[in-house]
């Protein structure tokens, strides 16, 4: 058996491997997008117990279970349901070929992920990084946590993120940043961590903070930083640039869709709802209807950055 342990967002986690010594296949090796992320005590000092944990195992025949839903984006499927027991469990697939099944114990502090007897290693890291994020996404809610799907840019200190469907442009959008204003630089062009701190007194303030993390999409993107949230913006495509602040309910209502849970868990929706809800009202949120072009990227941080006053 080897271990590995992560840290994310703040949030520690660990991966144990059982996979055959005679697979020649080296788990944690496939795993690199995870090394910013690997936690080394510098004291000797043994570390706080993770989240959760993952048990990474191979089989010939992988489990069965019984589906309640399925999210499919560009050949890629999880289906997600539960077996026999009432245990949660997901499956990964890629372009129609079974990737692995994860099988999760209640409150989702342990699960395993079992795949395919017969190794192939881009199917394996597929299935990894599935199961981590959907672990990760389960074990957060409960905690302040949010598991975005958004491109996001640091742009002088500070983060913004852009929200939209699949296809609507925001990679493309966080690249004109990189190109047009000037101290843009990438921070995840798919699944970053945004968390929220509620104030410990009157005297301090709320804060929502947004991470990088091991999950980056296309774009190899991997960095273990963080930074205050700025502003989140929820594109739309069109044939103009058109940018305004939303509020309340239509600020709320922006964000649900790009947050990863299992919104039909009681403990994990209530998690995610106090979530969305602080961000909400404290974070500036805004809808930008736009060209892939540089007057859009301009327009954008322009209004959110130069000419907001709070």
């Amino acid at each position: 058996m080897n271990s590995r342990v992560y840290m994310v967002a703040g949030h520690r986690f660990a991966v144990v491997s059982n996979l055959p010594d005679t697979a020649g296949l080296d788990l944690f090796a496939l795993m690199d997008n995870y090394e910013p992320f690997a936690e080394r005590s510098a004291d000797g000092n043994a570390p706080e117990s993770p989240l959760f944990t993952l048990a990474v195992e191979s089989s010939v025949a992988l489990p069965g279970f019984i589906e309640e839903t399925r999210q499919e984006d560009e050949g890629q499927e999880i289906l997600c349901g539960h077996d026999d027991a009432g245990s949660s469990m997901f499956n990964f697939r890629l372009r129609g070929a079974d990737m692995g099944t994860l099988l999760c114990l209640p409150g989702y502090a342990q699960a395993r992920l079992v795949v395919p007897d017969i190794l192939n290693l881009n199917s394996v890291k597929f299935a990894v990084n599935n199961s981590l994020m959907v672990l990760y996404a389960l074990a957060t809610a409960r905690l302040g946590t949010a598991l975005f799907h958004s491109a996001t840019v640091d742009y002088h200190g500070k983060g913004y993120m852009f929200l939209g469907k699949s296809g609507t442009g925001k990679s493309t959008h966080a690249r004109l940043w990189l190109r047009y204003n000037e101290g843009s630089t990438l921070l995840n062009d798919d699944n970053p961590v945004v968390r929220f701190f509620a104030p410990e007194s009157p005297e301090n303030v709320a804060r929502a903070v947004v991470y990088g993390s091991p999950w980056s999409g296309k774009t190899p993107c991997y960095k273990n930083e963080c930074l205050p949230l700025g502003g989140i913006v929820l594109l739309s495509q069109a044939p103009f640039n058109k940018i305004e602040r939303l509020r309340g309910v239509k600020a709320y209502a922006a964000l649900v869709p790009s947050i990863s849970g299992k919104r039909w868990e009681r403990l994990i929706a209530d998690g995610l709802h106090y979530t969305e809800n602080a961000l909400a009202s404290n974070v500036p949120v805004w809808s930008l209807e736009c060209l892939p072009d540089e007057g859009a990227a301009r327009l954008c941080r322009e209004t959110i950055v130069d000419g907001f006053d709070g």
